[in-house]
């Protein structure tokens, strides 16, 4: 969340952001852990209300939940019971921390201008071999959504282009028609790598 309508609209909305009506990714996150040792290390960044969070912990995975907005960082703490980190993406400073980095639906608000650092950063946090999974809203062109977030909206094309050059392997890049929390229908982008 770097743009401030953005980190606003979390803090002044957190409690029934929080709390909405949303289905867990499970067979993405099934999928994410699988490629992992049993109680791997992940990092989650920009948990949200912390539901994936604690459907990792559930599994026995040794998660550090994240996210940008101290207002949700509380609700997610609510859920969890344990303490979430106030972490904006651009300050990510691991260095091969983490066996994995999930970043469901939460990178998709960095700047396209700092995109690439970030996806250097979040490998730096990777150990060797590590997994990244994350997903953003598909377009051409920068933007905002009716609430005022910023959203990168990248193609598949773009995304990779920014993968590759930020040393990422074995990147699959997978599309998929869903929602968003403004209830418009939305075209995904889920992408993998490995570092």
């Amino acid at each position: 969340m770097i743009e401030d309508p953005t980190s606003s609209f979390y803090d002044d909305n957190a409690a029934v952001y929080a709390a909405r009506d949303r289905r867990l990714p499970q067979r993405r996150i099934e999928a994410f852990l699988e490629e992992l040792p049993a109680g791997a290390s992940v990092l989650e960044l920009g948990c949200g209300g912390g539901q994936d969070a604690a459907y990792m912990l559930s599994r026995g995975f040794d998660v550090t939940p994240t996210d940008g907005s101290p207002e949700l960082a509380k609700q997610a703490e609510k859920l969890l019971g344990r303490p979430v980190r106030i972490l904006r993406f651009e300050t990510l400073d691991a260095d091969a921390a983490y066996d994995g980095v999930w970043a469901e639906a939460s990178l998709l608000h960095v700047p396209r201008s700092i995109l690439p650092d970030v996806l250097t950063r979040v490998r730096h946090a990777l150990k060797e071999g590590g997994i990244f999974h994350a997903s953003f809203k598909a377009g051409d062109a920068e933007g905002h959504d009716t609430f005022g977030r910023y959203y990168n909206y990248p193609s598949s094309a773009w995304l990779t282009d920014r993968l590759i050059a930020a040393g990422w392997n074995d990147i699959s890049i997978t599309e998929a028609d869903g929602g968003g929390f403004d209830g418009k229908p939305t075209r995904w982008l889920f992408a993998r790598a490995r570092k």
